[in-house]
């Protein structure tokens, strides 16, 4: 194996160690993100108010689209998902 190919090897290795941490904080933060909404949604629902604010899931389907494109749209519908509970 000669230098160019250790180098490759390494930038390899150093690359999916960056992608392991932040898949590690990508899923800690839709954990958070499910703990939250799952408050918001309690007390939508002490108010009154319906578990899901569909106007406000638009908005949110909307941000990620701009920012992410189409596969953004496919995102946040899944985080959204998740985050609606079990209700």
């Amino acid at each position: 194996m000669n230098s160019t190919d250790s180098g490759t090897t390494d930038l390899v290795a150093e690359g999916r160690e960056r992608l392991d941490a932040l898949d590690a904080g990508i899923i800690a933060l839709v954990k958070e993100r499910v703990t939250v909404s799952e408050q918001v949604q309690a007390a939508r629902i002490a108010a009154g108010e319906r578990r899901v604010n569909l106007t406000r899931e638009m908005e949110i389907l909307r941000r990620y689209r701009d920012e992410l494109g189409r596969q953004g749209t496919q995102l946040a519908m899944t985080l959204l998902e998740l985050s609606r509970g079990r209700a």
